[in-house]
């Protein structure tokens, strides 16, 4: 008898398991969310002029651009002038091909 009792506890606890995550409400995955390094199509249209933006809108807008490199492009317009060309930006210490190019379509020389 008191094996019939424990199987008919345990058959119980099985079922009542089974039953809850059956019935539980399936898991939707949240929305995708902007990450800080992604533009959504709004803000790939506008450009970044790298004759006007500030550090804190350099680090902002392009990839790869931290505050420390940020502050050089700053320091380097100030003491050089303003660019002539996107490809002058190579001439920034810590600014290597492949971050311009990575960011090229985002700045702009107006």
């Amino acid at each position: 008898m008191p094996n019939a009792y424990f199987s008919s506890l345990v058959f119980a606890l099985l079922a009542s398991i089974s039953v809850a995550t059956t019935a539980a409400p399936a898991i939707t995955p949240e929305p995708a969310t902007i990450r800080s390094g992604q533009m959504n199509p709004v803000e790939q249209s506008t450009k970044v002029n790298l004759n006007a933006a500030d550090a804190e809108a350099l680090q902002r807008d392009l990839l790869g651009i931290g505050a420390a490199k940020a502050r050089a492009i700053v320091a380097y317009r100030n003491s050089n002038g303003p660019f002539k060309a996107l490809d002058e930006l190579l001439e920034v210490k810590g600014i290597g091909k492949a971050l311009l190019e990575r960011n090229r379509d985002r700045l702009a020389i107006n």
